[in-house]
């Protein structure tokens, strides 16, 4: 996930942001107050402040004495305070990410599941969402955003039951979005991970048993990963850590959210076994009109989860906007397209299934890529997924029922895979920071590095919690209990009453 954007050295953007904002500091110099004991900033620097909010910079770097230190200088009221334009942007960006889950899993699995087990699949939503946003309380987000145990594995102790995290700014991570919006954003990803990843499980594997897999999937697999691939001293985050094992990116989630969780539901489903009546009787969708709702509420709320990965209201966050909208698009298209030319029909679910692959294929690199390259995204996103869900589960025989496999799994590897080769410097001049020697030459290597690691993480640590839930309490329900549907065993509700 990118942090603060390079400022820009422009020209043209110095001038219009100075002329933008300087008759604005003449006449609220006054109000512009000084730290206690600190010289009075002088009104460039005060300009140069808020030019730095303009253009996603660090308001405090005019005011180091030359040598990147501060001491006992002064301080302009812009440094230290969440700007109004990015934090607006990151809480809602928040929200569309939360929406992706809540309604939108959430109708998107309830429609793909028999009836009987509706209820079921939206009660794992909701359990899994109150159940990690209490880990990360605890410790899930000093794990992976803290820096105290100085390990690219895993972040820190300091921000365990989120002491210290206020509505200043976390530099480390963005120059002006409040740590505590931060954070929040960052839990709506730890959210919806295990919600993707309990499709492949889903109709057979009892409530109790999903969220104490959950719990300790989070620590295992999750919050591990999530550092490597973002901590600021992590493993794999080649874009802001110079001293970083392996360089790659992954600009919203392509290792941390689909790789894991796709990777980890095909160790899940097959360790927890097929559906009764699988391959002897139908099982068809109850509701297509569910489904398709919940693929427009994900496709909206992904906005969030591609465009708000910026960590800011910029030109980086405006780029991932637009690649997301192409790939999605394209992959949906392609999907139906398939289907149309295998089958003679395109149905709806292909083109729900297409547009959420195509989402989850731009998602590592929608601020690397320019158009065309989320074009080629989404067309390589519609085509290999629909492979492997038509074909590939065909001839292996795992019950992954609502294929995240071969959508997340599949989707986000080629989406991590083709970012190494598709990036480019002139959408995101991050890209130079740490990386200029090698992004268009070698980064596919870096990047096939962090698949490999991923991969592993993601397939080892789910057999390991697998098998230790399934020993400890087991994990299927009885076979009356799953012939007749979770929501009725597991809830005492039904979904329908006519």
């Amino acid at each position: 996930m990118l942090r603060q954007t390079l400022k820009t050295d422009s020209a043209e953007m110095k001038i219009g942001a100075r002329a933008s904002v300087l008759a604005f500091c003449l006449c609220l110099a006054p109000a512009m107050t000084v730290s206690a004991g600190g010289p009075t900033p002088t009104l460039e620097q005060r300009v140069a402040g808020l030019e730095a909010y303009l253009t996603n910079g660090d308001p405090a770097a005019t005011l180091s004495d030359g040598q990147g230190k501060q001491g006992v200088l002064a301080k302009t009221a812009s440094v230290g305070i969440a700007g109004p334009g990015h934090n607006a942007w990151m809480m809602i960006s928040a929200a569309l990410v939360l929406f992706m889950t809540l309604p939108g899993l959430a109708l998107f699995y309830g429609g793909l599941v028999r009836s009987k087990n509706v209820l079921s699949i939206m009660a794992q939503c909701l359990g899994i969402t109150g159940l990690v946003t209490i880990l990360w309380w605890a410790a899930g987000y000093s794990l992976v955003f803290g820096e105290s145990l100085h390990s690219p594995i895993l972040g820190g102790l300091e921000f365990t039951f989120l002491q210290g995290v206020t509505s200043a700014p976390n530099t480390t991570y963005a120059y002006w979005v409040s740590q505590n919006v931060f954070s929040v954003y960052q839990l709506m990803f730890a959210i919806i991970t295990p919600v993707v990843l309990i499709g492949a499980v889903a109709e057979r594997m009892k409530f109790s048993a999903v969220l104490f897999f959950t719990g300790a999937w989070m620590f295992v697999v999750y919050f591990p990963l999530a550092h490597m691939v973002w901590g600021s001293n992590g493993w794999m985050n080649g874009v802001w850590n110079p001293n970083a094992g392996i360089r790659s990116i992954d600009f919203a989630g392509g290792f941390v959210v689909e790789m894991a969780s796709g990777w980890s539901a095909l160790a899940a489903c097959i360790i927890l076994g097929k559906r009764l009546g699988f391959n002897k009787e139908a099982m068809p969708p109850h509701s297509m009109v569910l489904c398709m709702v919940g693929t427009g509420l994900l496709w909206v709320g992904w906005y969030g989860f591609n465009a708000g990965s910026a960590l800011a209201a910029d030109g980086v966050a405006a780029n991932a906007f637009l690649t997301t909208t192409l790939a999605a698009s394209a992959a949906s298209f392609v999907w139906a397209i398939a289907e149309y030319l295998d089958k003679g029909k395109a149905s709806v679910l292909g083109f729900c299934s297409g547009a959420v692959a195509g989402l989850v294929t731009i998602t590592p690199a929608a601020g690397f890529v320019d158009a065309t390259g989320a074009v080629l995204l989404g067309v390589a996103g519609g085509f290999v997924p629909w492979f492997f869900c038509t074909r590939v589960k065909r001839w292996f025989g795992y019950d992954d029922t609502l294929d995240v496999f071969g959508v997340h799994a599949i989707g986000g590897t080629l989406g991590a895979f083709l970012t190494g080769i598709l990036a480019t410097a002139e959408v995101n001049p991050n890209l130079n920071l740490n990386l200029k020697d090698i992004v268009g030459k070698t980064l596919l290597v870096e990047q096939c590095k962090a698949i490999g690691i991923t991969l592993l993480l993601s397939v080892i640590g789910t057999t390991v919690v697998a098998l230790a839930v399934k020993h400890l309490m087991g994990l299927r329900p009885s076979s009356e209990a799953e012939r007749e549907g979770l929501d009725v065993n597991d809830h005492e509700e039904k979904g329908y009453i006519y």
